[in-house]
């Protein structure tokens, strides 16, 4: 009887015990939960990078120290959102910001052979990628999750999955949905089709892995069955129709890492670059880390086609071919096609813009021109940069109407458009004068409309124009600097002239097909 006396006593005392242990532990949460502060953002995820987009608003390259645009959850698609909650947290929706579960959940769904889903909620994922140091503790593991409840609780869902759609690293340096939108399929995150938008979801699993994805078969095929799954959930939670699923398909992916075509791109940014940072009244950096859209005037479409002939035929031993190539619009001075060099990182020299190119007999037409300023000193420059010439070329073709040249047609921020471009133009060359140049090149030897011209077999420069574009392009080759022998003029290979034509024809056919030029009728 004492006995049980005893035992009952010891019970009490340990129930006793341990009430007073759950209430000091409830009780040290709640202090812990109201002295948490949460912390701003950290300023690198706020940092966003200014984007360059062709004429036709196609993904031409950044500036930026990170590869992200913040784009707000609106234009994010709803199936492109609910992907990303099937992959990385499905109960994100109705949870608390943690889920003690989440854990149990993607261990039972490793060992039972499903697609293997993070055991942080994305709100937990937001608050350490953003708010906290990546510094694995304990500490900070019970900060994140206190964070975790607070900001479920004094923000919306919309909110917060907004932060981490645009902070979640996606692979191939893209931070954010935009970014990532861009890299994999060159699309805006807005025109994400359901496919696209569950790859995306099942890229963030392990994004360093499945960055490779469309260029290494057997990480493609991991990510198809992580897609599928993805899929499957969305499926099954209602966020897709039965019919959506059936239709999705496994999209294609650009190509992972980017070619060499891309680092030729740097001579279009340079220049579209410097050109936006002056219309916006900032500094280079500033436009870098600005989060900028800048739409140009190129047109990759017709680079592309000046870049793959412009490569050109290989000059003589110790010798170095350099080419440009300018196509303008007459009347207006939009750029469509600036080809700098062959290879940016040997050489970001623009030789289109600032090269200065012996123009010989191809300035010829424009000595017997009545000339006005800004053109009227062109004739006693004896080596003009090759868009200073095209730039006169595309006056005669309008006319005798000079447009300045321009590179950025649209500068948009946060949706609001900051920057127009609006022609600058004035009377060049009176229109006598213009049809002269015309027909000069109309009746030159060689191709019809086609005007050849250069300083004997040092330069050669192709011109050919109809109402709607100029196409220049000059070739010189080059003997490098040695030691203390300066560089010097070398012989263009015996090639030059196709390679010229090739450019030239390329260009005129991917843009507007050649037509008689302007003041001659056809024959």
């Amino acid at each position: 009887m004492k006995a049980r006396r005893t035992r009952g006593r010891r019970l009490r005392r340990a129930l006793i015990a341990l009430m007073v242990l759950v209430l000091t532990l409830v009780g040290a949460g709640v202090v812990a939960y109201r002295l948490t502060v949460i912390p701003e953002p950290h300023p690198e995820t706020a940092m966003q990078s200014t984007v360059f987009l062709d004429t036709r608003g196609d993904y031409l390259g950044r500036r930026g120290p990170v590869d992200r645009q913040a784009v707000p959850l609106a234009q994010v698609p709803r199936h492109v959102q609910e992907a990303v909650i099937a992959a990385e947290n499905r109960s994100f929706r109705t949870d608390t910001g943690i889920s003690p579960t989440a854990i149990a959940r993607a261990a039972w769904s490793t060992v039972s052979g499903g697609g293997r889903q993070g055991g942080s909620t994305i709100t937990q994922q937001y608050v350490k990628n953003a708010l906290l140091s990546p510094q694995q503790s304990l500490s900070r593991k019970a900060r994140e999750a206190l964070i975790a409840i607070k900001l479920d609780r004094t923000r919306s869902k919309d909110e917060i999955l907004e932060g981490y759609l645009n902070t979640v690293y996606f692979g191939r340096g893209a931070a954010g949905i935009q970014a990532a939108a861009r890299n994999y399929f060159g699309v805006d995150a807005a025109r994400l089709s359901v496919g696209q938008g569950a790859a995306l979801a099942a890229v963030v699993n392990i994004p360093s892995y499945y960055e490779k994805a469309g260029s290494d078969a057997a990480v493609t095929a991991k990510l198809t069955r992580r897609w599928e799954w993805v899929l499957d959930a969305m499926a099954d939670s209602g966020a897709i129709t039965p019919a959506q699923r059936a239709a999705a398909r496994f999209p294609a992916f650009r190509f992972y890492p980017p070619g060499a075509t891309d680092g030729q791109r740097q001579y279009l940014i340079d220049a579209a670059g410097a050109e936006a940072a002056d219309r916006l009244g900032v500094t280079q950096d500033e436009l870098a880390r600005g989060g900028y859209t800048v739409r140009t005037t190129f047109d990759l479409t017709a680079q592309e086609a000046a870049a793959e002939p412009a490569a050109g035929p290989a000059a003589a031993e110790g010798t170095r071919l350099h080419s440009a190539a300018v196509a303008l619009v007459p009347g207006d001075g939009a750029v469509r096609v600036l080809y700098g060099g062959a290879d940016y990182a040997r050489q970001p020299f623009n030789n289109a813009l600032a090269g200065a190119v012996e123009a010989g007999t191809a300035m010829e037409p424009f000595t017997r021109a009545e000339l006005r300023p800004p053109l009227a000193a062109l004739p006693k420059r004896a080596a003009p940069s090759p868009l200073a010439l095209a730039a006169a070329y595309a006056t005669a073709a309008a006319g005798g109407r000079y447009a300045e040249p321009y590179t950025v047609q649209k500068i948009t921020r946060d949706g609001r458009t900051l920057y127009s471009a609006r022609p600058h133009t004035s009377t060049a060359m009176d229109p006598l004068s213009a049809q002269l140049v015309t027909k000069l090149l109309h009746s030159a030897p060689g191709p019809r409309g086609v005007f050849t011209g250069g300083a004997g077999t040092r330069t050669l420069w192709r011109t050919t124009y109809d109402a709607k574009l100029s196409t220049t392009v000059a070739l010189f080759a080059q003997r490098p600097a040695h030691g203390r022998h300066p560089a010097r003029t070398a012989q263009l290979p015996f090639m030059a002239a196709q390679l010229a034509a090739d450019v030239v024809e390329g260009v005129m056919n991917r843009l507007d097909p050649v037509k008689p030029p302007l003041g001659v009728r056809p024959e």
